[in-house]
């Protein structure tokens, strides 16, 4: 029952759906807790879908050198579709999925969920719309790489935080930011002493706190 209530408010396809799939879908649910930094997919066959219902989770790739990159994060409400590879074989790519604060999710087997989606449209289109979003998550962290000074990365990065977390500092270490962003931390260490220098943040063991949100906005932006 739990579930039902839930997918009716959740899934916009809800009603699209025979009793019988409804049901299969139900039965192939389960609920799973995560405690910090513990992971969720690790990229082996095929985890099913997460739909966080509380908590934060983190989606990165790791490149051949053992450097992380972020790119992105699921927030309560907020479903992880690139865990379930053999529902979307087609455009899946290695992709690893850790809890970033103790997490709660609901869980949705991937082939259970694979089978009604060969049955109804409206399930595979779902499907499709929410890794096509994703991708589009993704491309904007390619063009900060590609495109972007490390400096202009760092203060973005900064302002996602503290507007993601509606407050003026970030808690995070040197290190972890570094692991966000694919880069080295004396680099994060670097740019965050030339924005110390400016006025910008001021950087202390209780965290990094945002002194100027209008300089750091002109520099991300």
């Amino acid at each position: 029952m739990e579930f039902k209530l839930f997918y009716e408010e959740y899934f916009p396809f809800w009603n699209k759906l025979t009793k019988q799939d409804k049901e299969y879908l139900c039965e192939n649910s389960s609920v799973a807790y995560f405690e910090k930094e513990q992971a969720v997919h690790d990229n082996t066959g095929c985890s099913g879908l997460f739909i966080v219902k509380s908590g934060r989770l983190r989606l990165y790739m790791i490149s051949e050198e053992g450097k992380e990159i972020t790119l992105y994060r699921l927030s309560p409400g907020d479903i992880c579709m690139l865990s379930a590879s053999c529902v979307l074989q087609s455009i899946s790519f290695d992709v690893y999925v850790d809890a970033e604060v103790p997490s709660e999710c609901y869980v949705i087997n991937g082939l259970a969920f694979k089978k009604v989606s060969e049955r109804v449209l409206e399930v595979k289109n779902y499907a499709l719309e929410i890794a096509l979003g994703r991708f589009s998550d993704v491309m904007w962290i390619m063009q900060q790489i590609v495109f972007m000074s490390m400096d202009k990365r760092v203060a973005i990065f900064l302002l996602d935080e503290i507007t993601e977390n509606k407050t003026d500092v970030v808690t995070l270490t040197h290190e972890q930011i570094a692991r966000h962003l694919g880069t080295a931390r004396e680099v994060v260490t670097r740019m965050l002493k030339h924005f110390s220098a400016d006025g910008i943040v001021e950087v202390s063991r209780k965290g990094i706190k945002i002194i100027d949100k209008k300089k750091l906005q002109d520099i991300a932006y």
